[in-house]
């Protein structure tokens, strides 16, 4: 197998596919986050107002109302029961990220991922340490303690520190303390913890990680057999950790990504040149044959570019 330690992550997709290919989910994501954002914005700037509110609750074309479930559950641990057109709102937001993947919000919607990718990528050009990783479970304590704060106050208290509704704000009225919360994260990211405010901190993407547990979109690894261990899958994954047990699975295990923490933003697939993985359901079948010893039991080619 060839060395490829000289080579930039997603190069040689790059050299293979050319440079659309090898960018073409992460340039979806960008043209999605934008479209949503923009919807929220052409109401308070040019007077169109199809789409009311923003992404805490919101009233499309007078006719569908969509609430954040996340809201919708501060506000009934609150103790303030929500009207029955949220109920509604927050029934559809959840059903659709509980079937097509929870934390698909976070990368495809959500408009603080820009930031924090933008976080991720001078972290990577200051050759920066990974810093202080909080444990896995943080999250979860965070989301916790989100909800008993508000039922202790009564408030939907995620919403006075969101970046999420800060930066919507930001961009409304202009540049103000609301800011001050979407910086915060950029710096935390670049400075602190790489990738800890969406992978390790942030509640929201925590809730619909719970939310799409068993979401039927899923990304598989459906070639692993060809993987020639270049690691650049893991050096762009934000959840690097759910690829392992689907990549270097023993035969008959499933080349499934199922770990509610997949964010299904593709960039795997993008970046991977041998094409193991896709995008897929999780009752698909399709047989994976594990990678074979030879080339499991060399040492990982790429590993310094994961790190």
């Amino acid at each position: 197998m060839t060395a490829k330690t000289h080579l930039p992550v997603g190069q040689e997709a790059i050299e293979k596919f050319g440079w659309l290919r090898a960018h073409r989910f992460l340039l979806l994501r960008r043209v999605s986050q934008v479209l949503f954002l923009s919807l929220f914005l052409l109401g308070p700037w040019f007077g169109i107002w199809w789409v009311k509110g923003n992404l805490s609750g919101s009233m499309t074309f007078d006719i569908l109302p969509l609430t954040d479930p996340f809201i919708a559950l501060q506000g009934m641990v609150a103790g303030h029961w929500p009207e029955l057109t949220a109920l509604i709102g927050a029934l559809i937001v959840g059903v659709a990220y509980a079937l097509i993947g929870g934390r698909v919000y976070c990368s495809w919607v959500c408009p603080i991922n820009p930031v924090t990718d933008g976080a991720h990528w001078l972290h990577d050009r200051l050759g920066m340490q990974k810093g202080w990783q909080p444990k896995h479970n943080t999250r979860y304590w965070v989301l916790g303690m989100v909800l008993a704060v508000s039922a202790i106050s009564g408030t939907i208290a995620w919403e006075f520190v969101n970046p999420i509704s800060m930066l919507h704000r930001g961009l409304i009225f202009g540049f103000g303390f609301a800011w001050a919360f979407v910086i915060a994260v950029f710096l935390f990211d670049v400075f602190v913890s790489r990738r800890g405010w969406c992978g390790h901190l942030c509640p929201v993407g925590t809730f619909y990680g719970l939310l799409g547990s068993k979401s039927v979109l899923r990304v598989s690894a459906v070639e692993r057999a060809a993987c020639d261990d270049c690691m650049d899958c893991f050096a762009v994954c934000p959840e690097m950790h759910v690829i392992t047990p689907a990549l270097r699975g023993k035969e008959g295990d499933t080349p499934l990504i199922l770990s509610p923490d997949c964010t299904n933003c593709g960039r795997c697939i993008d970046v991977c040149a041998m094409d193991v993985f896709k995008f897929t359901n999780r009752f698909d079948d399709t047989p994976a044959p594990a990678r074979d010893a030879r080339t499991r039991t060399q040492p990982a080619s790429g590993a310094s570019r994961a790190a």
